[in-house]
């Protein structure tokens, strides 16, 4: 893995949260949502390179009964340098250490991560789907 990876745990700013999105063909957010949306995390993960965010991902909830694993996300260009799991490895370091038992984990996986995330220990939802409303 490259030597100039950095792992933070604190969430992005809201330019890098949108502009990874955008350039990683994720539905776009509005920066305003973003503002919000970020400082309401319950943990966050940013993954720079030479200063530059590459990766980001979030949890979500209520900090008891219900998280959800959010807004994984590599910068194309860097993928396939093993950023994704290392952002993965550090959203599940805290889950392990502040989500009680019974606690519900819940995540949305977009086709091109269910492999990683089926390695991590994830698995099909099914009977049961997952819906959205969008606004």
């Amino acid at each position: 893995m490259d030597t100039s990876i950095q792992i933070h745990h604190r969430p992005p700013s809201s330019d890098d949260y949108v502009r990874l999105r955008k350039i990683a063909g994720m539905s776009e957010r509005t920066k305003e949502a973003a503002e919000i949306g970020l400082k309401n995390s319950l943990f966050a993960v940013t993954v720079t390179i030479d200063e530059k965010t590459v990766g980001i991902g979030r949890i979500v909830g209520d900090g008891g009964c219900n998280f959800e694993i959010v807004d994984v996300v590599v910068d194309p260009e860097c993928q396939g340098k093993g950023i994704g799991t290392l952002i993965m490895e550090e959203l599940l370091a805290y889950l392990e250490e502040h989500t009680p038992k019974s606690a519900f984990v819940s995540m949305i996986a977009d086709p091109p991560g269910q492999k990683m995330y089926q390695k991590l220990g994830f698995k099909n939802a099914a009977p049961s789907i997952g819906m959205y409303k969008r606004y």
